[in-house]
């Protein structure tokens, strides 16, 4: 063990210390992947899978941490501008990555449900089968939730439940004196409930949301952490520090409550 190995473990632990409130939901906007590829001098492929192997560390730890629910945002509807190769490229590495998750014991020991929040119409029809497959595969599952945001917008999200409602209400299924936030919420993803996030991270160096979840995070005030690291050069500290400020803001709710 090197010294600065022993000091980040030293450090972890001090940091795992000092958090007392685990969020319930972590949303993350994994950001970088390219510009982490241009300094290192390797291609943008790399880049992104790099960040992929990234996700799979954070998904590890946060289950470790109890987690319950972690929202990637990893394909925004603004992508779709990318040029076709490395379009490709990046399909290419989401359907391998779903067609790991059928077959990968950690997640069925851990009995994590995944699945996909975003618009499936712009996706093509060879993902989307692997997507479904991956959903179905992890269906019955309810201790852990991920959730994969593709082809997302927030306000493409919002726009989708609005149209949802009014068709119920076209329908008469649905009286609009009783439509209320709740009813907006239970639209906004198909599948599995996705409850409020309590904390978003964003590396990059990039202090800004993105359009993410604007319904389940800036509405309800969740707590943000930036951070300057590119996404695949993320660490558990990195987590950790992040965790650490929902913490503060709980024990400061706390103190304002007695």
């Amino acid at each position: 063990m090197t010294l600065r190995t022993g000091i980040d473990a030293l450090y972890e632990r001090y940091l795992r210390w000092q958090v007392k409130h685990i969020p319930r939901h972590v949303a993350v906007i994994q950001d970088g992947n390219r510009r982490f590829a241009r300094n290192q001098g390797i291609e943008t492929a790399t880049g992104h899978r790099l960040g992929a192997d990234t996700t799979e560390q954070v998904l590890d730890w946060a289950c470790d941490l109890g987690v319950r629910h972690i929202t990637l945002y990893t394909f925004s509807t603004e992508n779709f501008r990318r040029d076709q190769g490395e379009l490709a490229s990046l399909f290419a590495l989401f359907r391998e990555k779903f067609t790991a998750i059928i077959k990968d014991e950690r997640v069925h020991r851990n009995r994590i449900r995944v699945q996909m929040i975003g618009d499936r119409s712009l996706l093509p029809d060879d993902l989307l089968a692997t997507i479904d497959a991956a959903e179905e595969a992890t269906g019955a599952y309810d201790d852990y939730f991920i959730n994969v945001a593709l082809a997302y917008g927030g306000r493409n999200e919002i726009v989708h439940a609005a149209r949802s409602i009014l068709g119920e209400v076209r329908q008469g299924a649905l009286d609009p004196a009783a439509i209320t936030p709740d009813t907006v919420e239970s639209h906004l993803h198909r599948g599995a409930p996705i409850p409020p996030v309590d904390l978003i991270i964003r590396t990059g160096n990039d202090s800004r949301t993105s359009n993410f979840l604007p319904w389940l995070a800036n509405g309800h005030e969740s707590a943000v952490y930036f951070c300057a690291p590119y996404w695949p050069a993320f660490r558990k500290i990195d987590l950790l520090r992040a965790m650490r400020v929902y913490d503060q803001r709980m024990r400061l709710k706390e103190r304002l409550a007695r």
